[in-house]
């Protein structure tokens, strides 16, 4: 190969992405996402070591704020398709 075809070789190099925002980059994602995985993973452990004055018995309960936030979200994306149902208007709407 001639020095000409070599060289022209390397300036063919795949350019790297340019992102616009922090999240645009795939990588950024998953490490957001490690993050809060194990920030909720050591919040759930040092509920063996907090005392916590508790009004109801059921909130001394092992991981009763973990298990209780969990429902809700549950709970709330289920109300939130019901009710999506009952408000969706037709694709053509502003078109009538």
């Amino acid at each position: 190969m001639t020095d000409k075809k070599k060289t022209k070789a390397r300036k063919k190099a795949p350019k790297a992405p340019v992102y616009e925002h922090l999240f645009d980059n795939p990588l950024n994602v998953k490490r957001t996402i490690y993050a809060l995985f194990a920030v909720s993973g050591i919040l759930f452990v040092l509920d063996f070591f907090v005392d916590r004055h508790v009004d109801h018995p059921w909130e001394g309960m092992f991981g009763f704020y973990a298990i209780y936030g969990f429902v809700a979200c549950v709970v709330l994306v289920l109300v939130a398709k019901e009710l999506r149902k009952l408000l969706m208007r037709g694709e053509d709407y502003y078109d009538e």
